[in-house]
């Protein structure tokens, strides 16, 4: 439903003339009573009338400065003179390229200029069709000597020649009868200065415009008739049915408020399209849905205005069930078509329902072809073997950040594609009838009873783009793009960041398939304070719990987690049931057929070169989740943990011996000869005391940071075996640490507090060792090494500490003491509800490491706690990683939340690589 072609204004002759009160004659002169002008709140309004007319008082009365585009302001924009004629055609270039860009972007514009000529409104009204706003014409018309006297009284116009002004007004004159036919869908005529003066704008809200509206929603799909399914539907939605004395459905109400949504298309092909009409007329009427318009309901509203149309696609159907109907429901269904609208944009912007689907742009716009798009989509100009037209795949480039859902094309079942959902599964064909819960993104759907109309075209053939959506584009991640997160807005990725992750991830990264997640970098906890006393000592901190819970009390954080640091690699691992669950699940074919899953580093590369270990691993986990009864209480047929995998030797070798292991050896070849040669100078009575504790201690120092690094390495496999009885793919000497339990089919787990986690985490170890306690010495699995019974995973030690308790701080800080002297690295401290805002809004800090003294010896060298070094590592900046943190952590959140959706791989993707890609910024990777 749109405006129709209104105008508005007192009739000729009906004016009460207010010049007398304008040129000076005593007492106030009757004028028509105030009115109020409609004004659609995104819109084109062209002010017409003569010069001297008020049209930019009145623009400035009623309009935002910002909204009005003056011809006058143009032409001085070009040449520096309001007045300059000669000007105007570059003026106009200007003005029309102004509010193009207003309309483009979906703002409220006014053309402030005399606009009586009609090629001058043309071009107007041809620009608000470009943009899918409705045109409106706010008419001045005002008595040539009211013009005369305003344009005498301005210095820049005393000597307009009154010519001018007639001639205005004569073009004025034989335009009032044409404005509609140019295309202005409002017309308001405002006759004499009173008038003009006394009126006021009033804005009025789209027919489509219900961003007010936020739910929550039940979106209905294409429901052609069938009304016992529908029925059926609403009842599993939670629905009360409410009956007429007939026993017919004539309302449906939720006990908490929801609203349900159709997206049209309630008539044709199905046994009881009255019966739907009456049951979803109601539904409207009382306020508990909304419902947009299907090609069929224009289809049959056309029938029912008497217009010629073919009872084609299971319109004669509607129509003989409907002849059985009395005249009064007839009527009211003819109404009601009458006023259904193209499309709703819904809470807040979020979410846009329609019937066949639409791009961006026409969102919140009406037109002509906004209506059509969103009742018939968009086709190619081919048709396909079955004669019906081949649909444009307008939802493969949709890029918006309102989801939209719609019907219109069978598909078998539903399934997100870049955040767009049709929810048309075919029930009239024997399909099913879906629902889709908001926000929840719950998807909700009842079977058919029977077949009621027999497809021309199979029910296999999918929506625009597929429920798996396209492949993988470099298009998706090549330049600088801009990712819409759910938890931090838009995040930019940088051309340069982008071009290194695109490196690394063609030449090195794993099926991208098995790729849905990478982990967010973790920021370190604020420096600790100095202490001269200690640092003089050599046991000053560098980092210190204290620091981390005052950050967490600070951001309202009560209750936050300690959890033991693993010294390892980050690992992300990727189970599934059986390797035809990784198959039909995630579409994994090709190379990587077989596989059961992934085991894979931060930076989405395999973590173990052959794929015996790597199944061999998840095979472990996987009979963990079986024996802790995880599959069937999660519900789910594949599991998504971040873990750390040790020993950090593992993936490190080779920056061991190339870096830390290098160090070591120096020292040890350097130091004993020179302290040996220093003491013989002591005992020789050389004075070289100072030197000699200096060189004392910077051996010492060597020592710990060769003790630091060397907690962390141990030989695995077959070297850790030592009868070679483990080969090359077992699991002798590798641990796992998985801390987090990251998704499950349909759910992002990522807001499950921490305490819940690793709840699940011990349950999995748990089964673990009843696992290895009912193997005993039985023989080992075929292929399965005997060394391989040792423990796979390897718990997480934690302690919850509350931040406004001193006690418990002080027993919060005992621990970390107590860990790190024991070899620790340290712990990673976290708020125990996961998903944690702080009051503005703003995300507070998943988790903040807060590293061991010794360890990060590793980390910054082995002198680096004498206190000169301290005192200039305390001046490190933490606010670019901090913020990075930040980032990927609302990056990875989104890949999980797209992930659970079940939206197509690229969508998911576009997430992951922006992680990887905003690991390639410059920060100092010490931090």
């Amino acid at each position: 439903m749109t405006d129709g072609n209104r105008t508005s204004g007192s009739q000729p002759g009906a004016e009460v003339p207010a010049a007398g009160a304008e040129s000076g004659a005593p007492g106030p002169v009757p004028g028509p009573a105030p009115r109020a002008l409609g004004v659609p709140d995104l819109s084109l309004v062209v002010l017409i009338g003569a010069t001297g007319s008020g049209k930019s008082t009145f623009a400035a009365r009623h309009f935002k400065p910002t909204e009005v585009i003056s011809s006058d302001f143009c032409r001085g924009l070009v040449s520096d003179d309001d007045n300059d004629q000669s000007a105007s055609g570059d003026a106009f270039e200007v003005l029309h390229f102004i509010v193009g860009k207003r309309l483009a972007a979906g703002r409220l514009t006014v053309v402030d200029a005399t606009n009586v000529q009609a090629e001058s409104r043309a071009q107007l009204v041809r620009l608000a069709r470009e943009h899918d706003v409705l045109p409106v014409a706010i008419v001045l018309d005002v008595p040539e000597h009211v013009c005369a006297e305003r344009n005498a009284a301005r210095a820049d116009r005393a000597g307009l020649p009154r010519r001018v002004i007639q001639r205005h007004q004569r073009e004025l004159r034989r335009s009032l009868g044409t404005l509609e036919r140019e295309g202005f869908r409002t017309v308001h005529v405002l006759r004499g200065a009173r008038e003009v003066e006394d009126v006021e704008v009033v804005r009025e809200r789209r027919f489509n415009d219900l961003r007010h509206l936020t739910g929550p929603f039940d979106v209905v799909g294409d429901v052609h008739g069938c009304r016992a399914e529908l029925e059926t539907l609403l009842d599993r939605l939670g629905y009360a049915l409410v009956r007429d004395a007939e026993g017919r459905a004539v309302d449906a109400v939720h006990p908490e408020g929801r609203t349900a949504v159709f997206v049209g298309d309630l008539v044709d092909r199905g046994p009881d399209s009255p019966g739907v009409l009456r049951l979803v007329m109601g539904m409207v009427a009382s306020g508990h849905a909304l419902c947009v318009s299907g090609n069929h309901e224009n289809k049959l509203g056309r029938h029912l205005d008497g217009r010629t149309v073919q009872h084609t696609h299971g319109l004669a159907e509607t129509v003989e069930q409907l002849a059985k109907e009395d005249e009064a429901f007839r009527a009211g269904v003819a109404t009601f078509i009458k006023g259904l609208v193209s499309h709703y944009v819904l809470d807040g912007g979020a979410l846009v329902v329609c019937h066949a689907g639409l791009p961006e742009k026409y969102h919140g716009r009406t037109s002509g072809r906004v209506r059509s798009f969103a009742l018939y989509g968009d086709t190619t100009g081919e048709t396909d073997e079955f004669g019906l037209p081949v649909r444009y795949p307008w939802a493969e480039e949709y890029r918006g950040r309102a989801a939209v859902v719609y019907g219109h094309t069978p598909t078998p079942r539903a399934g997100w594609l870049n955040n767009t959902l049709c929810l048309d599964t075919g029930c009239t064909f024997g399909g099913k009838l879906t629902a889709l819960r908001w926000p929840e993104r719950e998807l909700v759907d009842v079977p058919a009873e029977r077949v009621w109309y027999e497809p021309t075209k199979p029910l296999a053939a999918e929506a625009p783009g597929g429920a798996d959506g396209r492949p993988l584009d470099l298009g998706d991640v090549a330049g600088r793009r801009t990712v819409e997160t759910r938890h931090m807005g838009r995040l930019a990725v940088r051309e340069e960041n982008a071009a290194a992750a695109l490196e690394v991830m063609s030449r090195f990264a794993l099926d991208p398939r098995l790729l849905p997640y990478l982990p967010p970098t973790m920021a370190p906890c604020a420096t600790a304070k100095p202490s001269d006393e200690a640092d003089a000592r050599g046991e000053g901190f560098l980092e210190h719990p204290r620091e981390a819970f005052a950050e967490y009390r600070a951001a309202g954080v009560r209750e936050v987690v300690c959890e033991e640091k693993h010294m390892g690699s980050r690992a992300v691992v990727l189970v599934c049931r059986s390797a035809a669950v990784a198959r039909e699940r995630f579409g994994v074919t090709g190379a990587s057929e077989g596989v059961s899953g992934a085991v894979y580093t931060r930076t989405g590369r395999p973590f173990f070169d052959d794929r015996a270990r790597t199944e061999r691993l998840l095979g472990r986990v996987r009979d963990c989740v079986e024996r802790a009864g995880l599959w069937a209480e999660l519900d789910t047929p594949w599991l998504l943990l971040d873990a750390e995998l040790m020993p950090w030797s593992l993936k490190a070798t080779g920056l061991l011996r190339t870096q830390y292991a290098a160090v070591g050896a120096a020292a040890g070849a350097v130091f004993p000869e020179a302290l040996g040669a220093l003491e013989a100078a002591a005992a020789r009575g050389v004075d070289v005391a100072s030197l000699l504790d200096r060189q004392r201690g910077r051996a010492a120092d060597a020592a710990a940071f060769t003790d630091a690094y060397r907690r962390y390495c141990w030989r695995v496999g077959e070297a850790a075996s030592g009868a070679g009885a483990a080969g090359p793919g077992g699991l002798a000497g590798i641990r796992l640490a998985p801390f987090h339990l990251l998704a499950v089919e349909g759910r992002s787990l990522a807001a499950v507090p921490h305490t819940e986690q690793l709840a699940l985490i011990d349950r999995l170890m748990a089964a673990e060792r009843a696992l290895l306690e009912e193997a005993g010495d039985a023989a080992p699995e075929a292929g399965g090494p005997a060394a391989d019974r040792t423990g796979l995973l390897a718990p997480t030690r934690r302690l919850v500490v509350d931040t406004e308790d001193e006690e418990s701080v002080a027993a919060g800080v005992a621990w970390w003491l107590d860990l790190t002297a024991g070899g620790g690295e340290g712990m990673v401290v976290k708020p125990v509800g996961a998903l944690v805002r702080q009051p503005d809004g703003r995300l507070v800090q998943p988790g903040v490491k807060c590293r061991g003294r010794e360890y990060l010896r590793i980390v910054y060298g082995p002198e680096y706690t004498r206190p000169e070094n301290l005192r200039r590592l305390r001046a490190r900046h933490l606010g670019h990683k901090r913020s990075l943190a930040l980032r990927e952590y609302a990056l990875g959140l989104e890949a999980l939340d797209r992930l659970a959706d079940g939206e197509p791989l690229w969508r998911v993707h576009e997430a992951v690589f922006a992680v990887l890609a905003l690991e390639s910024e410059p920060v100092d990777p010490r931090l």
